[in-house]
């Protein structure tokens, strides 16, 4: 019985020796470079990631608001946030104009008019900031397009580069294609320019 036992012992440390050898030993714990994904069994639980936080937007707001200047407000917020963070409208300040459920941009500008300003176009005299001929987008500077109502030198940024990208104006319509100019602006500003 001994020798069948000796054989049986040494034939299961052979094995385990040469599974040993064949699957490299004991495994080595292996570092991971931050972000790798790491397959997750069923039934555990995934490791928590945080989400990188946003940075605040910092806007412009100008016009007829109690306290004009920069206001920071956090990733996500809306031109009525910007309005409220720069002390609300003042007394004959009109918001008509402006979309406010439109989520804000970084560095853009937000110009609230006086209530005369939201007449309709040509309600009215030409002065106040209004150019007296039509402004031709595809020649404009940015001080031309900055004298248009509610277009301060953000918008007019980037009408620039909206002509930059995609060439000249073929309709005065393509205008709505330039980011932060919703459907009132666009009403606003269509009779005031040309291609």
């Amino acid at each position: 019985m001994k020798p069948v036992l000796l054989t049986i012992g040494a034939t299961a440390l052979a094995a385990w020796l040469l599974l040993r050898t064949v699957t490299g030993g004991a495994p080595t714990p292996v570092a991971l470079v931050p972000g790798t994904p790491v397959p997750v069994a069923s039934g555990s639980v995934a490791p928590s990631t945080s989400p990188t936080p946003q940075a605040d937007l910092v806007v412009h707001v100008v016009g007829e608001v109690k306290k004009p200047g920069l206001v920071r407000l956090p990733p996500g917020s809306r031109v009525s946030d910007a309005i409220e963070a720069a002390g609300g409208l003042r007394k004959g300040g009109s918001s008509g104009g402006l979309n406010l459920a439109r989520v804000l941009v970084d560095g853009e500008q937000v110009d609230v008019a006086h209530d005369s300003a939201t007449a309709p176009p040509g309600a009215g005299s030409s002065g106040g900031g209004v150019p007296a001929g039509p402004v031709n987008l595809n020649t404009a500077t940015i001080d031309d397009l900055d004298t248009l109502p509610g277009v301060g030198p953000v918008m007019a940024g980037r009408i620039l580069d909206w002509r930059t990208q995609h060439g000249r104006f073929a309709s005065v319509d393509q205008l709505r294609e330039v980011s932060g100019i919703g459907e009132r602006t666009f009403e606003r500003l269509s009779p005031l320019v040309t291609v």
